[in-house]
């Protein structure tokens, strides 16, 4: 009973998150295509059976259905929630064409497609904005107070007091932002530039790779430079800085996704790193918990939230059928053949792409499974 009493947060947090996200996401569909003129039948967060709906004066059926893991806008003509054209789309009236997704330009159904993954970062450029212009951005001074024996640092010759201005081109400002890069930098060396003494010193740096663990158990192959900073501050924005802050952290986040991603295909980091639903719903109830009181708990969960939304908008733009990325493709090949493809390479292209989403859902989620917490969590719950 104590036990659930301590991680009752978990399940909320999760659904929170989940829910927020894909109605940013799916809402992002929607105005778009209410813009391009395209009549929208229904309004999905979740799937399976209707918890709650009602109709809209336009026709749109707003509803939370009982599986939390997705959504959907299904717009008129639709066959399923992929967005896959009905059998009968070319048999429609004249009205009826005028508001059908399937009937509108080229740039158009690209924009309403676009539209879900952009609202993703669109929510959390502003959510961060808002943040650092009301408490203020958290950083610490790039700057070497300590260097660690045998590091990675010693060895390129940095000293104590040594300042980093920039890495491969890129400015730092803090040390966070140092420590983003040199952490996704596994295979090849950084160049430095940093101030010693009001001199601009350049040091080739290749940071020594270590596995840390984190909350739930996975280990990870990071980078490690070997400097240590103290001092911590709270920079406030002003809403142009507070922006540009906020683009650039979401920039960072995008890049170094990618990178990851990269890292996994060529082999360079472990599979295991992967996380699914119950990867999600575990960092979901452990940000929920941090913080010493409500507010403070709250802005956790909603730092983690703007995380993810990242992480979703990026997501749906891989080249996936299934997925909006995938349809993006398909508008590509229409640009530059000047028609669509067939319905029958369209089918099985669906078909593929529902296949590697399931399959990389199911891998995911036995990565969860067979993670220490799991297995910590029921045997605590059960006990």
């Amino acid at each position: 009973m104590d036990f659930l009493i301590n991680n009752w947060i978990y399940i909320p947090a999760f659904v929170v998150v989940i829910t927020v996200l894909v109605f940013v996401h799916e809402y992002g569909h929607y105005k778009v295509a209410r813009i391009c003129g395209v009549k929208v039948d229904a309004f999905s967060i979740g799937f399976g059976p209707e918890l709650w709906g009602r109709y809209d004066k336009q026709g749109c059926r707003w509803k939370v259905c009982a599986v939390p893991f997705g959504g959907y806008v299904k717009f008129h003509g639709d066959a399923g929630v992929a967005s896959d054209a009905s059998s009968d789309v070319d048999e429609m009236s004249e009205e009826e064409k005028k508001v059908s997704f399937h009937h509108k330009p080229l740039y158009q159904r690209a924009a309403v497609v676009l539209a879900g993954p952009a609202a993703n970062f669109i929510f959390a450029i502003v959510a961060m904005a808002v943040l650092f212009m009301a408490l203020g951005q958290a950083q610490t001074p790039p700057i070497a107070g300590e260097i660690v024996a045998d590091s990675a640092a010693q060895e390129a010759g940095f000293e104590v007091g040594d300042r980093v201005l920039s890495v491969d081109g890129a400015n730092i400002t803090s040390f966070e932002q140092l420590r983003q890069k040199v952490m996704v930098g596994l295979d090849e060396p950084l160049i430095m530039k940093i101030n010693r003494d009001g001199r601009t010193v350049e040091l080739s740096v290749q940071p020594k790779i270590v596995l840390q663990a984190d909350e739930e158990g996975n280990s990870h192959r990071i980078g490690q430079l070997g400097i240590r900073s103290t001092g911590r501050e709270f920079v406030k924005h002003g809403p142009i800085s507070a922006l540009g802050s906020a683009v650039d952290q979401t920039w960072f986040v995008t890049t170094a996704t990618l990178k990851g991603v990269g890292q996994i295909i060529s082999g360079a980091r472990d599979t295991q790193e992967l996380s699914g639903p119950l990867g999600i719903l575990k960092m979901s109830g452990d940000a929920a918990k941090r913080g010493e009181d409500l507010t403070g708990r709250a802005l956790s969960l909603f730092n983690f939230m703007i995380f993810v939304s990242i992480s979703l908008g990026l997501i749906n733009l891989f080249p996936v059928p299934m997925l909006d990325g995938g349809h993006l493709v398909f508008y590509l090949y229409e640009a530059i053949r000047g028609k669509p493809l067939n319905a029958k390479a369209m089918e099985y292209s669906f078909r593929i792409g529902l296949s590697l989403v399931l399959m990389l859902m199911i891998f995911a989620t036995w990565n969860d499974i067979n993670k220490p917490w799991v297995k910590d969590f029921f045997t605590d719950l059960f006990s």
